[in-house]
């Protein structure tokens, strides 16, 4: 969170991650990401295709910077399901990390960096 922000976007930072969710400041989220970008994904990630509808929806709100309270809220699910979607998108993707679901999310061409 830069020094600057809003008292509002401190609190909201605080309860983000203090729920255990990574809480990216939007401003700061594109240089972070593009960063991410220039290095490669972890080998042996897999193709997209084995994906289903709702596991894509969820990774594209992941790579957007969605806590998963917030995509749980989007999508009218449990911010648990919410969690199990990211769980099964590492297995199948061979990811580590949220950052990694982003970075796999933009090599795919998921999300448009433009609209950042």
């Amino acid at each position: 969170v830069p020094k600057r922000a809003a008292p509002d976007d401190l609190v909201t930072a605080i309860r983000t991650v203090y729920q255990g969710e990574v809480f990216l400041y939007p401003s700061l989220a594109a240089r972070l990401v593009q960063g991410y970008v220039k290095q490669d994904l972890p080998d042996g990630s897999a193709p997209p295709d084995n994906l289903t509808q709702r596991e894509r929806e969820v990774l594209i709100l992941i790579a957007d910077g969605l806590t998963n309270a917030e995509i749980a809220e989007q999508l009218g699910i449990s911010v648990k399901t919410v969690d199990r979607h990211r769980e099964n998108l590492m297995r199948k993707l061979n990811l580590h990390s949220r950052v990694d679901l982003v970075k796999y999310a933009i090599k795919r061409g998921l999300i448009d960096l433009d609209e950042w």
